[in-house]
């Protein structure tokens, strides 16, 4: 399919300006690019391995030809619909050379020495710059909403609640600042639902498929009836977790619905994990080490027929990106197996991480209490905001939901982007 050979290079003449390096844009030339406003200047050979684009921003990316060739977006290379590669990596000569570069308002175009024409748009370039990298974050991170810290004081200032008929309306706009709020706040609470669980699924599947568990195969019924052995199913308090630290990969929302409560106490408390992670760090780095490296065993163990434990067999509290962000808090002392695999020093350094991190989420300041009223619906992040509840007496009927966190995602970036954006992200 490739030809094998260096071929001499030539510039072929263009509608815009040529790709030889001593050339530049013509006068109205940055009129007439489109995209992100990035276009280069001036585009050539760097060397027998690369290209090279001289950027407005006086900045200079490098693109390997085998990486140009490899990245193709012809239909023969790509497939417009699925956003699937179909170029064949391993046929492509390892020293392949272009034959011609030509710069266009829609941007870089290439021939190979067996005729093939690639083209690349320029935004589509600036954003996958690798050398140098010329984005502050992962071209899709860029699209997220930045996560707002919040105290309970700040969060009951601006509630982010948006109202049920709005959710469900098919315009999405209401489903798009609900999920809004999710990946600002960790949190976002619905007005009006009606009290059953078949209108709470409804709202539930607005945002994606629901995740099956061992609890249940979708919507989730609980009331203290120890249906489960789980203390979720009793009338005892529970403090701030997570839920799920048993499994490979903790769902990534849940969803609370209290249908009917006849009784006392029984409020939902929720902590912004990432909050109290921030002033962990800042009032001990070591501590904040300790519970980021230490790996902690978990599992779920009551019902006769389950024994979950995640594979890996241990994670630790605070879990980290490579590109050493928080994403996230994986914790539940309910759930914690025997701790037997640390030393002494070990040990002792992450009881004393421990106890600070149970400190601070024990804070006043840090808990919402919500006392969560037949017809409000929370929706929370549960790599994120942990959640637990006050002991309660008399009757308490609470539906929910637990979602996959990658479906999630996907929903609240499609409701966001554009089919153009995607093209330029991927």
């Amino acid at each position: 399919m490739f030809a094998r050979h260096l071929p001499s290079v030539r510039f072929q003449k263009c509608a815009s300006f040529s790709t030889a390096a001593a050339l530049s844009h013509k006068a109205n030339a940055r009129k007439q690019l489109q995209g992100s406003g990035n276009v280069p200047q001036r585009a050539g050979i760097a060397n027998d391995k690369q290209i090279f684009l001289d950027w407005n921003s006086r900045k200079t990316s490098v693109f390997h030809h085998f990486w140009l060739r490899d990245h193709c977006r012809c239909e023969q290379c790509y497939h417009a619909t699925t956003r699937q590669r179909l170029v064949d990596t391993f046929a492509i000569p390892r020293d392949i050379q272009p034959s011609a570069i030509d710069s266009t308002p829609e941007g870089l175009h290439v021939t190979w020495p067996d005729g093939h024409r690639s083209q690349y748009a320029w935004d589509w370039l600036h954003t996958h710059s690798y050398s140098p990298v010329l984005r502050v974050a992962e071209p899709l991170q860029l699209q997220s909403k930045r996560p707002k810290l919040w105290s309970a004081a700040m969060l009951q200032s601006q509630y982010p609640t948006v109202a049920h008929d709005a959710v469900m309306h098919e315009d999405n706009k209401g489903l798009k600042q609900w999920l809004d709020y999710l990946e600002v706040y960790g949190i976002g609470f619905v007005d009006g639902v009606p009290t059953t669980v078949e209108a709470t699924e409804a709202l539930a599947r607005r945002v994606s498929f629901l995740r099956e568990t061992h609890y249940s195969q979708g919507m989730w019924s609980v009331k203290a009836d120890m249906a489960h052995a789980d203390t979720a199913y009793t009338t005892l308090a529970l403090g701030a977790h997570t839920d799920n630290t048993y499994f490979t990969e903790p769902s990534g929302l849940q969803m609370f619905h209290k249908l009917e409560f006849e009784g006392k106490g029984g409020d939902s408390l929720f902590v912004d994990g990432f909050h109290v992670a921030k002033e962990l760090k800042e009032q001990s780095p070591e501590a904040y080490r300790t519970l980021s490296t230490t790996l902690v065993p978990t599992h779920s163990a009551g019902d006769e027929d389950v024994l979950i434990v995640p594979t890996p067999r241990a994670f630790p509290i605070l879990n980290h990106g490579p590109d050493g962000a928080l994403f996230q808090v994986r914790y539940n002392n309910n759930d914690r197996s025997a701790l037997d695999h640390l030393s002494s020093t070990q040990l002792e350094a992450f009881y004393d991480a421990l106890f600070l991190w149970n400190k601070l989420l024990k804070k006043p300041e840090n808990e919402l209490w919500e006392p969560l009223n037949p017809g409000r619906v929370v929706l929370f992040d549960n790599w994120r905001v942990l959640h637990g509840r006050s002991a309660f007496t008399g009757h308490r009927h609470i539906c929910g939901a637990y979602f996959p966190w990658d479906d999630y995602k996907s929903r609240a970036r499609t409701l966001r982007l554009t089919s153009e954006d995607k093209d330029r992200l991927l």
